[in-house]
């Protein structure tokens, strides 16, 4: 007979430790990746390879956010797009509105964080272009634009969701 499990708990701090623990991860596989492709094939060759590989990615993001606002019988608009990072990694963050634009400040991204740490905050700002193809699979009459982003020197990253200009 097998014992039933007892439900266990953890606190929210210990939950957010857990999330940023496998952040640190996430940046050093995407740092090791790149680093690789990049002294292999060539700067040039390296980096176009793998911001396709992102861009494939944010596009795999995107369509399944997509599907999930669909399945609620939203329109595929800006404010409906299901939040795809989880809370306890990106804690530091807020809506804002700009110059009557909204957009979105996030002022500790401990993916940068770590690229930085490394000594490559120009190859993780290549991960960045996630967001870019996120918000293309998602609806591609959008366009993501980053503002201000830490990898480039900012105090923090704000990003706007905009229609594309026809």
């Amino acid at each position: 007979m097998t014992e039933k499990k007892e439900k266990e708990t953890i606190s929210r701090e210990e939950a957010s430790e857990q999330v940023l623990s496998i952040l640190n991860r996430l940046a050093l596989i995407f740092y090791c990746f790149s680093n690789t492709l990049i002294k292999e094939l060539g700067e040039e060759k390296g980096k176009e390879i793998v911001k396709k590989a992102i861009c494939l990615y944010g596009e795999r993001v995107g369509k399944r956010v997509k599907e999930k606002t669909l399945a609620k019988g939203l329109p595929l608009l800006p404010e409906n797009f299901q939040d795809d990072l989880p809370s306890l990694g990106w804690k530091d963050r807020e809506k804002i509105i700009v110059d009557g634009e909204k957009r979105s400040r996030i002022y500790t991204c401990y993916l940068a964080k770590a690229w930085k740490e490394l000594g490559a905050p120009e190859l993780g700002r290549l991960y960045c272009y996630v967001d870019q193809a996120k918000y293309e699979a998602y609806n591609p009459d959008l366009e993501c634009v980053h503002i201000k982003n830490v990898l480039d020197g900012d105090p923090y990253c704000e990003q706007a969701v905009r229609a594309k200009e026809k």
